[in-house]
């Protein structure tokens, strides 16, 4: 498979496996923790030649199972050792054949904790004699609140079996969890909560209603072979698709509400190269290998500071080199710092192309925490503000002849504001008043809650 050498975390990890010991490691993403794993496990199936089911590899998304699941028919190719997958969102004839397998044994399930707890729960899987139990990913487990299932799952498992936790950050909460599920573990910790050295990270502060003009010329002034783009509202997924698509890019989505199988297909279809831009969210950002990804763009700041190295980190695996983009509006400027003080170096904040107009200022001091605030109309809506259907950025239009409106900032030729109505109207003050009034505190000094 053209594994030569061991990366760091598997030169680590796979002795202290071959030695029985329970683990917990904590690694950068990219950096091979999966084979880190699976190699120790597959040439110890392959002896031992057990007759049950002897590992089970706990994973927080569908698409990280079905891709351990392939890795495990590659890695295993000439031992005899076999898998399954089980995850839900799937067709029901899926539902038999994960049933089957629990039933009859197969040497390795991969599974994510909400469907195995119901099949489970149906009283016919076998885990009793099981060896060796795997949570990979696991601070994102916790994240999306898979605690009380992991407990419930772990208490069901012999006692005596060795246990590897392998999570890219390490939290109070991993370090509860491994406190009560694990036995004198050794420990792993190799660049915690840092993005690989070959990811070229950049910042752009920009209005919500320059991001879309801004991704295309970096479209077209950059060498992407190939692009994510996140964002963190499955709502924005299909509108940066299809204002991509009208820019004549290639371009899919992945978002939580679309079934297993289109899911499957839109990542596989970006992995054949089909198209050249995969718009997803976080979702994808774990775990998920893609070879050769050149550029990740960020439409939004994450929430959470770690979710921002792992979104980074789909780029430059593997000792690969990558670059890495985030757009940072005026509402999301206070998150850029606990980026950094997580990764513990300054991110270079660039200046927009000079036709865009200017950009908002940097001031990490203002807080704008969406999930507390109100909306503002400009919300966090891909291109909100600029006139439906034109998102093509500002050199590429043609040159509006009117005089600009004295003292106000330069704007997208024919952009428009919905009223609530649902009418046009011009938005001649729009960029000039919207930093003014959004910071400014309602009812005195004291900003509201």
């Amino acid at each position: 498979m053209g594994y030569t050498k061991p990366t760091p975390v598997q030169e680590q990890a796979i002795p202290l496996i071959l030695e029985h010991k329970d683990m917990i490691a904590c690694a950068q993403t990219g950096t091979g923790k999966t084979a880190a794993y699976l190699l120790p496990l597959i040439d110890r199936i392959s002896h031992e030649g057990y007759e049950h089911t002897s590992t089970l590899i706990l994973v927080p998304t569908r698409e990280l199972a079905k891709q351990i699941d392939e890795q495990v028919e590659g890695f295993g190719y000439f031992a005899s050792v076999s898998s399954i997958a089980i995850y839900g969102g799937s067709k029901g004839g899926d539902w038999d054949q994960q049933k089957r397998a629990l039933t009859t044994g197969a040497d390795i399930i991969i599974a994510t904790p909400g469907r195995l707890m119901a099949h489970m729960a149906m009283g016919y899987v076998k885990l009793d004699k099981l060896n060796h139990l795997v949570l990979d990913e696991a601070d994102k487990m916790l994240d999306m609140g898979f605690m009380d299932d992991l407990l419930k799952i772990i208490q069901q498992l012999p006692k005596e079996r060795q246990t590897l936790l392998f999570s890219a950050t390490m939290p109070k909460k991993i370090r509860d969890l491994a406190q009560q599920i694990l036995q004198a573990p050794a420990e792993v910790n190799l660049a915690i909560s840092k993005p690989a050295a070959g990811i070229d990270q950049r910042l752009y502060l920009a209005y919500d209603n320059q991001k879309l003009p801004l991704l295309e010329h970096l479209l077209q002034e950059q060498d992407v072979q190939n692009m994510i783009v996140f964002t963190s509202r499955k709502s924005n997924v299909n509108q940066i698709v299809r204002s991509l698509r009208k820019m004549g890019f290639g371009a899919e989505g992945i978002q939580s509400d679309m079934t297993q199988e289109e899911r499957e297909r839109a990542l596989q279809g970006f992995k054949n190269k089909q198209y050249q831009i995969l718009v997803a969210t976080d979702i994808l950002s774990r775990g998920i290998d893609i070879d050769s990804l050149s550029h990740v763009v960020n439409f939004d700041m994450p929430m959470d500071a770690e979710d921002y190295v792992h979104r980074v980190g789909r780029t430059a695996r593997a000792a690969s080199t990558g670059v890495a983009i985030t757009f940072v509006n005026e509402k999301d400027m206070f998150r850029v710092q606990k980026v950094e003080r997580l990764i513990e170096r300054e991110l270079p904040k660039l200046s927009l192309p000079e036709d865009f107009g200017p950009g908002p200022a940097y001031d990490p001091t203002k807080r704008h925490d969406s999930r507390g605030g109100g909306k503002h109309k400009s919300g966090n809506r891909p291109g909100a503000g600029a006139k439906k259907h034109d998102h093509r950025s500002k050199h590429h239009r043609k040159p509006d002849n009117k005089p600009a409106e004295a003292g106000a900032a330069p704007q997208a030729q024919g952009e428009a504001v919905a009223t609530e109505g649902g009418a046009k109207k011009p938005n001649r003050n729009r960029n000039r008043n919207r930093n003014r009034n959004r910071n400014k505190p309602a009812g005195g000094d004291t900003p509201q809650a």
